[in-house]
């Protein structure tokens, strides 16, 4: 594991572009295509924002990106709450990455069936045995969270699908979420934490008894990949 703690947010979306440009271009040396998987969130949609302008638009092939999300709410790609209108606002409504490229969760199936296409979806890119994603970005909420595996869901436990749909009671709404035996063998994983609201779970997270149940971020443990956190030094203030 790499941690990268920055002063404030503004710079860790900074360290956060320049390591996805030079992750880009490096893998890009060995193959034709990239794979990555967005995530939701203030701090995701800051990075966004930057890799929608000079100087990483110009540096990274987008016509060679192939694009994922690892969570989405179900609601409308144009609702204030999905991930994916998010991603098309502030990045990929300013870049050229052809729409066959990028793959949104169906929220205009029905849950159970929206997981199953994008299950197949997935399982058209990647097989049973080699590495899936070359990135997957995520965040981690104030409980811990982190795509869809909320504290005491069953789905943290998932040993064998690739996707879930459930319904969050908490939140009144159905999620649908990658799991972590996909995410886990991927190339590269990188968290992006930011705020004093993130300091404790962090902590918990980085450091305590492992107890996904209670932090399901703990569960995200790439097996022959890369684990990396960049994260804030409000978010970082309680790491030893």
């Amino acid at each position: 594991m790499e941690l990268i703690i920055k002063k404030n947010p503004a710079d860790l979306a900074k360290a956060a572009a320049d390591f996805i440009a030079k992750r880009i271009k490096d893998v890009l040396k060995k193959q034709d295509r990239f794979t990555i998987a967005l995530s939701g969130g203030s701090t995701p949609k800051a990075l966004h924002e930057l890799l929608a302008k000079p100087p990483y638009v110009d540096q990274i092939p987008w016509l060679q990106l192939h694009v994922f999300w690892g969570d989405e709410r179900y609601v409308p790609i144009d609702d204030e709450q999905s991930n994916a209108g998010m991603a098309y606002d502030t990045l990929l409504g300013h870049v050229y990455t052809p729409e066959d490229q990028i793959h949104v969760w169906r929220t205009d199936l029905e849950p159970d069936v929206a997981a199953a296409d994008y299950d197949r979806v997935l399982h058209d890119y990647f097989d049973d045995t080699n590495p899936t994603f070359d990135l997957v970005l995520l965040g981690m909420g104030d409980d811990g969270h982190t795509l869809s595996l909320f504290p005491g869901t069953e789905v943290v436990h998932e040993k064998t699908a690739w996707t879930k749909a459930y319904f969050l009671t908490q939140q009144n709404m159905y999620r649908l979420t990658l799991t972590a035996p996909l995410v886990n063998r991927s190339s590269c994983v990188a968290f992006l934490v930011a705020g004093p609201k993130k300091a404790e779970p962090l902590k918990e997270v980085l450091e305590g008894d492992y107890n996904p149940d209670k932090y399901p971020s703990q569960i995200i443990k790439p097996v022959d990949g890369d684990l990396v956190w960049l994260v804030d030094e409000k978010a970082a203030a309680s790491l030893n």
